[in-house]
C-alpha cells in the first residue's frame, strides 16, 4: 500500500491538469494523482515532461533511457510505466527488457545507455572520456545535454515513487533481476 495515497480531493488547479491527462490517456495513473497533492509538483512534472518531448533525441531513446534509470534505481513503478509507454513507441519487448538492464541492440543507443548508467552511478560526476565516448557514438553536444536532462527527470520520478511507494497501476515489471553495474 502506498505511503502517500493518491489525492482524492485535488485543488481546482490540479484537477484541471488531471482532467487533461485523463483526456489524453483515458485514465489518470496513480503517479499523477499523487503528484496532485502539490500543484507545484504536478506542474513541475507536466512542464518538464513537455520540455523533454521537444528534445532532438527520439521518443524511443527517451523511453530506453527511462528504463535504464528505473533499472539502476530499482523503481518498479517507472519500469512498469516506461515499458508500457515504450511498447506504444514501437520498441520491441526484447529491447525493452534489455533497456531495463542498460543494454540495447543498437550500438548508438548502447552508447547513450552506457552514459545514462554512468550518470546514475557516478551521480553526474563523469570525466572527459565519458562525454567524448557518447559524442564519438554520434551524439551532438546538445543531445548529450538532453540525455542528462532525461536522466535527471527520471531520477526525480524514481525517487518520488520510492518516497510515496506509489501503487503500480500498469502491467507490473519488476526490477529485482536487474544486473547492477560493477
Amino acid at each position: 500500500m502506498a505511503r502517500i495515497q493518491p489525492n482524492q480531493n485535488p485543488s481546482a488547479e490540479s484537477q484541471e491538469k488531471l482532467n487533461g491527462i485523463e483526456a489524453k490517456l483515458g485514465v489518470v495513473p496513480n503517479i499523477f494523482k499523487t503528484f496532485a497533492h502539490s500543484p507545484a509538483v504536478l506542474d513541475f512534472y507536466m512542464q518538464g515532461s513537455g520540455a523533454l518531448a521537444n528534445t532532438s533525441i527520439s521518443a524511443q531513446l527517451r523511453e530506453s533511457i527511462a528504463l535504464t534509470v528505473a533499472g539502476a534505481n530499482a523503481c518498479d513503478y517507472c519500469a512498469s510505466a516506461h515499458t508500457k509507454i515504450g511498447e506504444g513507441a514501437g520498441i520491441s519487448a526484447d529491447e525493452l527488457k534489455q533497456n531495463l538492464n542498460g543494454k540495447s541492440e543498437d550500438s548508438k543507443n548502447q552508447a547513450a545507455l552506457d552514459f545514462t548508467a554512468l550518470l546514475v552511478e557516478a551521480r553526474g560526476n563523469v570525466n572527459d572520456n565519458d562525454v567524448q565516448a557518447v559524442k564519438d557514438a554520434g551524439f551532438t553536444e546538445a543531445e548529450v545535454l538532453e540525455i542528462v536532462a532525461v536522466v535527471a527527470f527520471n531520477i526525480f520520478t524514481n525517487y518520488f515513487n520510492h518516497v510515496a511507494d506509489t501503487d503500480v497501476d500498469f502491467p507490473h515489471v519488476s526490477t529485482a533481476g536487474v544486473e547492477k553495474a560493477a
